[in-house]
């Protein structure tokens, strides 16, 4: 039987059960022994051990005392470390902003520099905006003279010239070819270049059936097909190329040379100078040693002789009919007639041009008279005959305004009704546009941009009032206002907007006589500038100016002086 069950008084002692104390006051690891303890303690009674009393926990507002108080880590000092720094860099960057700025071309001149060694060493020369080749000129272009850019661009020049060698090696022709050209233009040819091209074309001529090329020339030749990539000229020179001794292709060559001296006859019979010039370039090109090529060159200079005299002739004649009246008509004896003339036989020559021009303007003249005697079919056909010669001429423009506007005086006299009066917003729309233009010319467009320059706002005005004085009067204006503007851009040696003022003033007055003195003092000024250039050695500068002073005076004999002093530094 359990024991509990057992009356009291009976013998048997009475078991103790285990009991476990408050455990809020003892150590995690002490209760613990505390109950195994109890669990496996023999049952006999033992008096408990005396409990400690807990320990009193301060109040939750008691502070420390000042040694036990816990030290704050200091973790702010690397933060002012670093604002102290900032602000130090920046008032340093700000007091020396033009040395910072200064550094900037030489930065972008060192990270140029390191990418184009960095592709030349990955192989990658030319070709491409991240080339070497590249890469150095774009360093060159900052620095003309950086050593370490020459250097490059001379490595890459040996680069290329050995991977021609090995291209040849191999048989590829085409990458052989063009790793030759890139090596000439940087290392501008050479004994070492020279071999290579001899060899490449002996190669080449050797791939190809020399015999197959011969007679595919004389085939060629014998159709009278010379040039062109197909034609004798090219492929008798292919073998010629490979084998400069070839009899077979000499001759041919030589045939080549008679033909084209023939056609060179034949051109300037019948006034082609221009083609026959092209064709004795051609030829010169082909063959340097062509025995008739002095002579040829001797006809060509005859001709040209021939058709200066010629046309002064014409230009003579031109001014005298402008004088004695006689403007135009069907035949050959009048002023446009004569100009037409002298402008065929010199295309592009300023002179008749500006004779054109003022057969233009007394067109015009004619015209106005006729609006004012009421014949506005005969001022129409004047009009245009003068827009056929100067479209953009200010004085046409004021005229057809004039005629499509109506005149009162016409209107009376041609007994056709008067316009009717413009409505306020009408002539306030007049008003605007004429302010408008009168802006713009100040500021110098006048005939660009399309819609807002002066022109087409004074035609604009006209074009609701065609008989608008201020409109009238300010397009008539237009010329002298450009006169202005070209000698203010002369003189401040912006000579881009001088050339724009010279090509307006030919549109809008192409009869002004001030204009061929104007054109001779724009070339001077691009001819100082060429050579001022010169003397700085930036030989691609003074070659534009030249080539712009060759278009405005090609006759200036400085223009020689000039180009054998680039050609001498170059």
């Amino acid at each position: 039987m359990n024991d509990r069950n057992d009356a009291p008084g009976q013998g048997k002692p009475r078991r103790t059960e285990p009991v476990i104390g408050n455990l809020d006051h003892l150590d995690t690891n002490a209760r613990l022994d505390s109950v195994q303890r109890r669990a496996f303690a023999p049952e006999t009674p033992t008096e408990p051990p005396p409990r400690k009393p807990p320990p009193r926990k301060p109040p939750f507002n008691a502070r420390p005392k000042r040694n036990d108080r816990p030290r704050p880590q200091l973790r702010w000092w690397p933060a002012l470390v670093v604002i102290v720094i900032l602000v130090g860099g920046g008032a340093w960057a700000w007091t020396h902003q033009a040395m910072l700025s200064g550094l900037i071309p030489q930065t972008q001149l060192n990270s140029l520099l390191t990418r184009a060694d960095k592709a030349y060493a990955a192989g990658n020369l030319s070709g491409g905006p991240d080339s070497a080749r590249d890469l150095y000129e774009a360093a060159r272009a900052l620095d003309p003279d950086n050593e370490q850019a020459l250097n490059g661009l001379q490595k890459v020049g040996n680069a290329e010239l050995a991977r021609a060698k090995v291209a040849l090696q191999q048989r590829d022709y085409a990458n052989a070819r063009a790793s030759l050209e890139e090596a000439r233009s940087l290392l501008g040819g050479g004994a070492d270049v020279t071999a290579v091209d001899q060899a490449l074309a002996k190669a080449v001529l050797s791939s190809a059936n020399a015999d197959v090329l011969v007679s595919q020339a004389r085939a060629a030749l014998a159709n009278g097909h010379i040039d062109g990539s197909d034609g004798a000229a090219a492929l008798f020179g292919k073998v010629l190329a490979g084998d400069p001794h070839n009899a077979v292709a000499r001759h041919g060559m030589n045939q080549i040379g008679d033909l084209l001296a023939t056609r060179i006859q034949g051109q300037l019979g019948n006034g082609d100078r221009a083609g026959a010039k092209q064709t004795l370039a051609n030829l010169a090109s082909l063959l340097p040693g062509y025995s008739q090529l002095p002579t040829l060159r001797a006809n060509i200079a005859a001709a040209d002789r021939a058709a200066d005299a010629q046309r002064d002739q014409y230009l003579a004649q031109g001014q005298a009919d402008l004088r004695a009246g006689r403007i135009s008509g069907t035949g050959d004896d009048n002023a446009e007639a004569q100009f037409k003339a002298a402008l065929k036989a010199d295309p592009g020559n300023v002179t008749a041009q500006a004779g054109l021009g003022q057969v233009a303007e007394a067109l015009v003249v004619q015209a106005n008279a006729a609006i004012d005697a009421g014949h506005t079919r005969d001022a129409k056909a004047l009009l245009d005959q003068a827009a056929a010669l100067a479209p953009k001429s200010a004085d046409l423009a004021a005229a057809r305004s004039r005629l499509a506007g109506g005149n009162t005086q016409v209107a009376a006299a041609s007994s056709v009704p008067a316009p009717p009066p413009l409505t306020p917003d009408e002539s306030a729309k007049v008003s605007q546009l004429v302010a408008r233009a009168q802006i713009a010319a100040r500021k110098g467009d006048i005939m660009l941009p399309p819609g807002n320059s002066a022109y087409d706002l004074y035609r604009a005005a006209l074009g609701i009032d065609g008989n608008d004085p201020d409109a009238q009067a300010g397009l008539r204006a237009l010329p002298e206002v450009t006169r202005a503007q070209f000698r203010q851009a002369l003189h401040e040696d912006n000579l881009d907007h001088a050339y724009d003022m010279l090509a307006t003033l030919e549109q809008l007055d192409p009869g002004d006589p001030a204009t061929p003195s104007m054109r001779h003092d724009l070339g001077s000024a691009w001819l100082d500038r060429a050579d001022h250039y010169v003397g700085l050695g930036e030989v691609g500068a003074a070659r534009a100016a030249l080539r712009e002073a060759q278009r405005l005076v090609p006759q200036d004999p400085r223009i020689s002086a000039v180009d054998a002093r680039i050609r001498h530094d170059n």
